[in-house]
């Protein structure tokens, strides 16, 4: 019996970002990438009240950025239902307010790293306890590494972040980092996708989480530093994160196509 033919390489499917055409084709990508992005927040139990945002800039004025309504579940927002705000809180397009404490965050975030198109911050269960330790993500997991020698502590808390000098003292502790520890206050990721900075932030939410529980099991083996950063040169760009968030894409645009309305 003669074998199976193998398919040849080029002929096999494997996403990767697209290409635009126009940039209304590609605020349409991002704001639907938006959306979904914080349903699947949602759905992780990400939102805490009123606090958390995804924000994504907008590819034309690209001083401006899209982010989810003031007091909306993140489980029933939409595209049309997203807001564009400037550089200064203000609306310049769409039906709500916006949580301004947290967009002064985003906004001097976007302000001092141009190449990050998105910012998601939320007050995540385990991101919030590991921060009330002052301390970074060790290198104990193969995922946890994509983090190593590429997050930072932002090692202060002043309360409610009101205005833009201390949001820009949280951007300067970022740095050109994929992410930062808020002490006291939770999580932060950046990348040059929608899709990135919210993988970030689910990984790095797991790695919280793996950390806190092998510390209260024992003591925990970290991965020696040229193997971390190994590792991190493997899995640490913002294109393997785009690459490992499609299935939660996927998943929510499928069961949840209204998303897009």
């Amino acid at each position: 019996m003669q074998a199976p033919t193998p398919i040849p390489v080029e002929r096999l499917q494997f996403a990767m970002p697209p290409v635009h055409e126009s940039v209304t084709d590609e605020r349409r990508h991002r704001k639907e990438r938006l959306a979904g992005a914080l349903r699947i927040f949602g759905r992780f139990g990400y939102e805490d009240g009123v606090s958390g945002h995804i924000t994504a800039r907008d590819p034309e004025h690209t001083d401006c950025f899209w982010v989810n309504p003031f007091g909306m579940p993140f489980k029933h927002i939409t595209v049309g239902d997203l807001v564009l705000v400037n550089a200064e809180g203000q609306v310049v397009e769409g039906r709500h307010h916006v949580n301004q404490a947290a967009f002064t965050v985003h906004a001097q975030a976007h302000l001092a790293r141009p190449d990050v198109v998105a910012v998601a911050h939320c007050h995540s269960l385990h991101g919030r306890a590991l921060s009330t330790l002052g301390e970074l993500l060790d290198p104990i997991t193969q995922e946890a590494c994509a983090f190593y020698e590429n997050h930072a502590l932002y090692d202060g808390y002043t309360g409610v972040v009101v205005d833009a000098a201390e949001g820009r003292r949280i951007a300067a502790a970022l740095g050109e980092h994929k992410a930062v520890i808020l002490r006291n206050h939770g999580l932060l990721t950046v990348g040059d996708s929608v899709d990135a900075a919210a993988w970030w932030f689910i990984s790095m939410e797991r790695s919280c989480q793996v950390q806190l529980s092998a510390r209260a099991a024992g003591r925990p083996v970290l991965i020696g530093h040229k193997q971390a950063v190994q590792t991190r040169e493997q899995l640490g760009s913002d294109l393997v994160a785009w690459i490992n968030y499609q299935s939660l894409w996927q998943d929510i645009s499928r069961s949840e196509p209204d998303l897009l309305a």
